[in-house]
């Protein structure tokens, strides 16, 4: 058997570049951090901007590849390290919603997470990708409530996305945490590798601590 590539994640843990760390802690994948401190505007720097111009976390390397983009990140190493069991086959009938659901996060989630903070209206139904915040969470309720996980009794690596997405934004008051929204955390709450991301972050902050 080859021996499986370093990633190399630009993280800091205060970003979504902590969900990265999440999942390649839960998909055993070699790692090493490159930490971009971006308090202090490290995102910025030209040695980062020739990595990723947009300046943003997550970052992913292996190899040559530079991956960005959560959802291509989650893709990418997800189908790179499939020996974790996370992972629907392209063969497998799980794959299709596996991709819609990871896709769903950054097309409609996101942004209507922004509707609702920023308390912007929401555009035109006929104009919108993703209609409403409301029609929004309506479909993501209406998953949760069908199984253990997002795509039923079995576990994804869609589910570390899920998971962290929906704690934070329950966390800020923008999602309401309903009975299943609060028993679907509960679940995801004492993965192992949410645990070891959680003291790796813990660490990283106590270094940097001014």
């Amino acid at each position: 058997m080859s021996q499986k590539p370093e990633v190399t994640l630009y993280h800091w843990p205060h970003s979504r570049s902590a969900t990265a760390l999440e999942l390649i802690e839960e998909l055993g994948a070699p790692y090493r951090l490159e930490v971009i401190d971006i308090t202090k505007g490290v995102q910025n720097e030209p040695a980062f901007l020739a990595i990723n111009p947009m300046g943003k976390l997550p970052t992913v390397k292996v190899g040559d590849a530079v991956v960005t983009e959560q959802v291509a990140i989650f893709i990418y190493l997800s189908d790179l390290f499939p020996e974790a069991g996370l992972t629907p086959a392209i063969d497998d009938p799980l794959r299709g919603p596996w991709l819609r659901w990871l896709v769903y996060y950054a097309a409609a989630f996101e942004p209507a997470m922004m509707d609702k903070a920023l308390k912007r209206e929401a555009p035109q139904k006929m104009s919108s990708p993703y209609g409403s915040f409301d029609l929004v969470m309506e479909t993501v309720r209406g998953q949760i409530g069908k199984g253990r996980y997002f795509l039923g009794d079995r576990m994804t690596t869609a589910d570390v996305l899920w998971a962290s997405a929906l704690g934070w934004m329950t966390s800020f008051g923008l999602v309401e945490k309903t009975p299943d929204i609060a028993a679907y955390l509960e679940r995801l709450g004492d993965r192992p590798g949410a645990k070891r991301a959680a003291a790796v972050n813990e660490k990283i902050l106590a270094q940097h601590a001014s």
